[in-house]
């Protein structure tokens, strides 16, 4: 089994163990005090969303000239230098975050201003978490920064709401806590790096001044920058508050933690999938690209309407084992429909971005990232502000937005590549998929909501198991067989 599969398996495994810590977090503990669990998720996710500021796009160069200063010998060099310039990057924008309220008045008054003292520090701690991500993904070992990414947020936002609400402790403490386990975390990055390839710090810039490879250098650092705007779910933890209120950032949280389910096996893919694309454009092997691309998404998007066939038809059942607030959040149920459906969209249209920000045509990737960030940013202040729809609103801003953004992507690519991830399959994989919920729905319920959240969802999964079988649409045997299992546990 290729380490590509391997890692990605074990990605994918990490991903699920995250999930379940967040979902029975989001299930039987955080509904408890949506308010307090809200101010946890506006924190990260706007300290994520000015991120971008610092890092300028710096780590995604750490990945496109790689294998270029490894034959040099200067990886270390490229190591160095990117985290000084992050750590310069940082200063300049505390002097001007620092100096905005005097141009800006009303930014004394933004939730950002007021918890500052956390959001600054989690900007460089995540900054510098960023360059040594992307590092160390060229190593094609990607499950122990995936713990990182994924698992640590999750420890941190339970432990610190596990403080606050259950040990009756100080927000201070509970703050303290939060911040702790992310400076862990850069400790952690720092010592598997090291583990990795010993890291010897060499600031000389000689090397990149020969040949002007730094103006290069920073020429796709900053291109990668503008492309990092379309985080659609920062924005929306910021937009709803700014704009709602915290409450409804924690009720918005809760419902992510369900859907994410759907797109985890997406991310670990495309990140060990990174130097495969990266090798088969230098190559101009276009129709392994095409091959590479359609089996990707086939696989994603099988896998993702799976799992939110079982979701939409337990989601009701689930959300009565919540605490009181439980209720609330099966009000926003149309919420999980919408944003499920642009997920999957999202999944079908495969690793889209990727190919065109690691092609020549990177430049066009940053077009459609504006446009993905102001149409959500957009959309948004239309639904908060010109209707009631409130989170509802949010989903379908989310959902055009997103729709708009993948269709561009994929007549770009079709045009400039011949490449497309769409494929007569996924058609199939909807119809099987859409007769399982109508069964699951319009059979008869039992009195038991633990009866009905499993049986449920197992009729989805015996029905889209019989559809498979008959169609053949993804190869499920390739999975549940003990060679590919034994090679999941080889950790070379």
């Amino acid at each position: 089994m290729s380490v590509v599969a391997r890692q990605g398996f074990k990605y994918s495994i990490i991903g699920y163990i995250g999930f379940l810590l967040g979902t029975v977090s989001a299930i039987f503990i955080f509904p408890n005090d949506f308010e307090f669990y809200g101010k946890l998720r506006y924190i990260l996710p706007t300290a994520e969303m000015l991120v971008p500021f610092v890092v300028l796009g710096i780590s995604y160069s750490n990945v496109k000239f790689f294998h270029s200063v490894e034959k040099d010998g200067k990886k270390q060099n490229m190591l160095s230098l990117s985290l000084l310039t992050v750590f310069v990057n940082f200063l300049i924008f505390s002097a001007v975050f620092f100096v905005l309220p005097y141009f800006y008045p009303k930014f004394r008054h933004s939730e950002a201003w007021k918890i500052k003292e956390m959001i600054l520090p989690l900007i460089l701690i995540l900054s510098f978490c960023a360059i040594f991500n992307k590092y160390t993904s060229n190593y094609k070992r990607i499950v122990v920064s995936n713990i990182f990414d994924n698992l640590f947020p999750k420890i941190a936002n339970l432990g610190a709401f596990c403080l606050f609400y259950y040990f009756a402790l100080s927000q201070k403490v509970a703050f303290a806590f939060f911040f702790g386990i992310f400076t862990l975390m850069l400790f952690g990055y720092i010592y598997y790096t090291n583990k990795l390839e010993k890291i010897h710090l060499d600031f000389n810039t000689d090397y990149f001044k020969k040949d002007d490879l730094w103006k290069k250098f920073f020429n796709y650092s900053f291109f990668g920058f503008l492309g990092t705007f379309g985080n659609y779910l920062a924005i929306n933890s910021f937009m709803i508050g700014e704009f709602m209120g915290m409450e409804e950032v924690g009720i918005y949280s809760v419902l992510y933690a369900l859907i994410s389910l759907i797109s985890i096996p997406q991310l670990g893919l495309f990140n060990i999938s990174a130097p495969i694309i990266n090798k088969t454009l230098a190559d101009g092997d276009m129709e392994e690209l095409d091959r590479f691309h359609k089996k990707t998404s086939l696989s994603l998007y099988f896998l993702g309407a799976v799992l939110f066939s079982c979701i939409m038809v337990g989601f009701p059942y689930l959300t009565q084992f919540m605490p009181k607030n439980g209720t609330m959040l099966r009000e926003y149920e149309p919420v999980v429909w919408i944003w499920g459906s642009a997920v999957l969209i999202d999944l079908a249209t495969g690793f889209n971005g990727n190919i065109i920000s690691l092609s020549k045509y990177y430049r066009f990737n940053i077009l459609v990232m504006l446009l993905l960030a102001g149409l959500t940013i957009g959309l948004n202040y239309y639904f908060i502000k010109n209707t009631d729809l409130k989170l509802i609103g949010i989903a379908l801003s989310t959902a055009i937005s997103l729709s708009v953004y993948n269709i561009i992507k994929i007549i770009f690519n079709y045009i400039v590549f011949k490449v497309s991830p769409l494929t007569i399959e996924m058609i199939f994989v909807s119809i099987i998929c859409t007769l399982a919920i109508t069964v699951a729905i319009v059979l008869p319920n039992f009195n038991s909501n633990l009866i009905n959240l499993i049986y449920k969802p197992t009729v989805v999964l015996i029905l889209i198991y019989i559809g498979n079988y008959f169609t053949k649409i993804f190869p499920i045997e390739d999975y549940l067989n003990m060679r590919f299992i034994k090679s999941v546990f080889k950790f070379k």
